[in-house]
């Protein structure tokens, strides 16, 4: 008879919450923003209700898929299961966990803006520094377990939203209607090339189906924990970028976008709004950082480079130890010498374009986890649309972006390879659908027997 152990799981509906939040606030309010906002203007909340909806219909796709295929490999597996074990699905893996490294990259190189901002020594030098120093401390409480990472989101999360929301409110107050007039609206195409940007603010929603395997009644909390945390964030990007563009002119919103939150404080509140908004923003930056290594450097590292998981993966230093410190080194050469909007719209762009794949394999097992087609097909419509508007823009603005994207491919295609031909591994699934339905019957039949006798 199973044993009930669920009072043992680091995460209940709303650790997945405050994880999932803490994933996604940072890269959007404190990264996008400003970049979001110089292509949509003073419509750029819109471009924010679009993202939320596509990162809805998304998160519903990837819970569905969760509760089917339980995993701390959350997207690979889901990869294998639709597509096999093979160099597509691989590479794909590889693809992932290389967009979270990206990520990582810029939500630390973030922090380190606020901080030389903060302290007055915003130089290139500084910057690095800092980034530095937070990437390395959290590398190393993510090494000291999951129920570590729950209970410090639990708190981390709390503190930033409660300053954010409080910022909003009293921003929103003070609002110029001149900077959000008709008269000053961009052509609407504009808010919707700026939709791959917004969404990429919500990309770490799927960190949450990592937690599938550590979550209390994942039946009841997964889709429920992924929506109530995208919906929670969305209504607070759109809320705060209302308050930004109604507080700031757009060209110092342009000219400030790597801190734009905070310097939007400064005509309400002064020198001292400033200031509590840039600590806001490094507690958030933080955040995402702390909850981004829980899936990005424990798990797609593992399932990159074995191809599996070990049947009892314990989350701590004497199992995961490798893909932490390797993730770290890959990730410092991207603090030091990459540009922070070119390298937010490339990660974007793998992210929007893993997650289409993810949603068209999804489909063809549609059956297998009872999701509703018609939302999972536009989950998959919505990812490619968003991304091809994206290259479209970035054409003309930012022209080596599709080189980097293809180097991005090219980069896991032979990493794939060269795993498969010289470290003799192949990506494996890592739930096995039949043997769990037969468990699942044998348990049944074992139920009916017991309340016979």
């Amino acid at each position: 008879m199973a044993t009930d152990n669920s009072e043992h799981k680091a995460f209940g509906l709303w650790s997945a919450v405050f994880l999932g939040i803490g994933s996604m606030v940072g890269a959007g309010i404190f990264i996008v923003i400003g970049q979001a906002g110089a292509i949509a203007g003073n419509i750029v909340w819109l471009s924010f209700v679009i993202g939320g909806i596509v990162a809805l219909l998304s998160g519903y796709s990837l819970a569905k898929l969760a509760l089917r295929y339980p995993s701390r490999g959350g997207i690979i597996e889901y990869l294998v299961q639709a597509y096999g074990e093979g160099v597509f699905s691989g590479a794909s893996g590889v693809l992932f966990y290389l967009a979270g490294l990206i990520a990582l990259a810029a939500v630390a190189k973030s922090f380190g803006e606020y901080l030389a901002v903060l302290v007055g020594h915003h130089t290139p030098f500084y910057v690095n520094l800092f980034a530095l120093g937070i990437l390395t401390a959290f590398t190393l409480i993510n090494l000291l377990g999951a129920s570590l990472v729950a209970k410090s989101e639990n708190a981390i999360v709390l503190i930033k939203l409660t300053v954010l929301v409080l910022f909003t409110a009293a921003a929103l107050y003070y609002v110029q209607p001149q900077l959000l007039a008709a008269s000053k609206m961009p052509p609407m195409i504009d808010m919707l090339f700026a939709v791959g940007l917004t969404f990429f603010a919500y990309q770490g929603f799927s960190v949450i189906t990592n937690t599938v395997e550590d979550m209390q009644d994942p039946a009841r909390n997964m889709l429920r924990s992924m929506l109530i945390a995208i919906g929670l964030v969305a209504l607070l990007y759109v809320a705060t970028s209302v308050a930004v563009l109604g507080n700031l002119p757009l060209p110092e919103v342009i000219k400030a976008k790597d801190y734009a939150l905070a310097e939007a404080a400064r005509p309400a509140f002064g020198a001292w709004g400033f200031k509590i908004m840039a600590v806001t923003a490094l507690i958030a930056t933080s955040s995402a950082i702390n909850a981004s290594l829980y899936a990005t450097t424990q798990i797609s590292y593992t399932l990159a480079k074995e191809g599996n998981l070990p049947k009892l993966y314990e989350y701590n230093v004497f199992r995961s130890n490798e893909g932490l410190i390797v993730s770290a080194l890959l990730i410092v050469p991207m603090i030091l010498f990459m540009n922070l909007s070119q390298i937010t719209t490339v990660a974007a762009l793998v992210v929007l374009i893993v997650q289409g794949i993810t949603h068209v394999g999804h489909l063809m097992k549609i059956k297998e986890t009872g999701a509703d087609t018609t939302l999972v097909a536009l989950a998959a419509f919505s990812m490619f649309a968003v991304t091809v508007l994206t290259l479209i823009y970035t054409r003309h603005q930012m022209p080596a972006i599709p080189y980097y994207l293809l180097g991005a491919f090219a980069f896991a295609f032979f990493a794939e390879v060269g795993l498969r031909a010289f470290a003799g591994r192949s990506i494996e699934k890592q739930f096995v659908a039949e043997e769990s339905d037969l468990l699942h019957k044998i348990e049944k039949i074992g139920e009916v027997l017991r309340k016979k006798r």
